[in-house]
């Protein structure tokens, strides 16, 4: 059906309608886009896909100009390209909208335990089934079928706010050059607000938006004892054992109720509101099954808080690793001359890495006795990012999800970090997250699948969300 004639069948039909009626024709060749799509092994981590990653990028531009993107382009960066498009709204005071997503995957092979090929898309019992599916070109590509069916149904030609979209090549390999990417092209990704369609639901029954992530710093902790492995029955209690002092710094980490002890950590913490703590227990939260998931038998964290504060909106510090001495069988009767301890630190909003870099080199400092040298390595940090319940721009992607849903959304935050901080660092944009797998999708793993309807349900919240934001941002200014 051509466009005209799109139009023409939207005027006859409520706005909802409208849309609906326009996805539902135009579902099976959006199916075959994506499948299309998801047959490039675009996987970052490998270097001999260093080409697909390539032809993804190619692939993406080029159907974005199809969607009617005027704008199209591959960024270089010292990695895998980037994918950026923008379609200006025909009013130049309507709010600029950035879409983040990623087209690069996790590596997969059919050996790995997938019922077929990973990079051959198939449809069983209504989940499309292949590597990139829900992470993350299924959640990108339903942005394209949404904003044609935003003008379909509204008549418009071009979308009711500034559209960007900027899709990186990396993520999957840690984003190492998304940064440097942002801060070079500023001026050309400033945006009012940044909408991560990266992300997922609480379940299929439970739509929900994502509030915030949490951020990340990570050390490594050397410590230096004696010049070379000595005698314990010679030296033994007359000199300081590293492993030991490892040991010690790690018991000394945490308090008696399971607070962060390193003076300064919670400085500037922005804390839960009443609002939030209820939103989170509204949630059909069972915390047998978590465990159960966790491969675990007993919650434990931070003292006056839920199993899902502790992950969501609360600080913490991690033993990602710890060693020294000898390891092998029998025993070794030594004082080691080394030891090492990995840590890191999830932080939330309000929380600055840099600051809490400082705190744990002070604190390791005065943990330690003399007679032990240390070194301590940050390697690069994640900035934590969260928006406010009441921001203008998440009560719009919260509206247009309701619509799509037929039922009210209910709010969940991120334990884990990913580059959107970035975003938000440079752009000073708030960030809004908008995505629609659910947690048997199985990223990076065998199977990984998306369910069709609620990837419809993502290209048909896609299609309302412009026109909400067009309106009501303008109306909150």
């Amino acid at each position: 059906m051509s466009a005209g004639a799109d139009r023409l069948v939207a005027m006859s039909e409520t706005p909802d309608s409208a849309v609906r009626t326009y996805i539902d024709r135009h579902r099976a060749a959006f199916l075959d886009d994506l499948a299309e799509w998801l047959r490039i092994p675009s996987v970052s981590a490998q270097p001999e896909h260093a080409a697909d990653v390539r032809h993804s990028a190619e692939w993406l531009a080029a159907k974005l100009r199809e969607t009617g993107f005027p704008t199209t382009e591959v960024w270089p960066t010292d990695g895998a390209p980037a994918v950026f498009a923008e379609w200006p709204c025909d009013d130049p005071q309507a709010p600029t909208v950035l879409v983040y997503g990623h087209h690069d995957v996790q590596p997969a092979a059919r050996e790995d335990g997938w019922d077929s090929d990973p990079f051959e898309p198939v449809i069983r019992e209504n989940r499309l089934h292949a590597r990139g599916a829900a992470d993350d070109k299924g959640q990108v590509f339903f942005h394209t079928l949404g904003v044609r069916a935003h003008l379909a149904a509204t008549g418009r030609t071009a979308p009711a706010v500034h559209l960007k979209l900027l899709i990186e090549g990396e993520e999957e390999s840690g984003s190492p050059n998304f940064r440097t990417l942002v801060e070079r092209h500023a001026d050309r990704l400033a945006a009012h607000a940044v909408i991560v369609s990266d992300t997922g639901m609480w379940s299929s029954d439970t739509p929900t938006l994502c509030t915030g992530m949490r951020g990340l710093a990570e050390c490594e902790i050397t410590l230096h004892g004696p010049e070379q492995d000595i005698h314990s029955g010679s030296f033994g209690g007359a000199v300081p054992n590293p492993a030991t002092a490892a040991a010690r710094l790690v018991a000394a980490l945490h308090d008696e109720h399971a607070r962060v002890a390193v003076p300064g950590f919670y400085d500037g913490v922005t804390e839960l509101t009443d609002r939030e703590r209820e939103l989170f227990a509204e949630l059909p939260f069972d915390e047998e099954q978590w465990l159960r998931t966790a491969r675990s038998t007993a919650t434990y964290g931070e003292a006056g808080h839920t199993t899902l504060e502790r992950i969501w909106a609360r600080p913490t510090a991690e033993v990602n690793g710890i060693g020294g001495g000898y390891q092998g069988p029998g025993s070794k009767t030594i004082i080691p001359s080394s030891a090492m301890v990995k840590l890191s630190f999830r932080l939330v909003a309000g929380q600055d890495p840099d600051h809490i870099e400082k705190a744990v080199r002070t604190w390791a400092a005065d943990q330690l006795p003399a007679g032990i040298r240390h070194e301590i390595t940050f390697s690069g940090a994640t900035r934590p990012c969260l928006t406010p319940l009441d921001h203008p721009a998440l009560q719009s992607v919260a509206r247009a999800m309701g619509r799509a849903f037929g039922q009210p959304v209910r709010y969940t935050r991120e334990g884990g970090s990913g580059p959107a901080a970035d975003l938000q660092d440079v752009l000073g944009a708030p960030v809004l997250f908008l995505g629609i797998s659910v947690p048997s999708d199985g990223w990076h793993a065998p199977n990984e699948k998306v369910e069709l309807d609620l990837l419809l349900k993502g290209v048909e919240t896609a299609a309302y969300l412009w026109g909400d934001l067009g309106e009501n941002w303008r109306d909150a200014d």
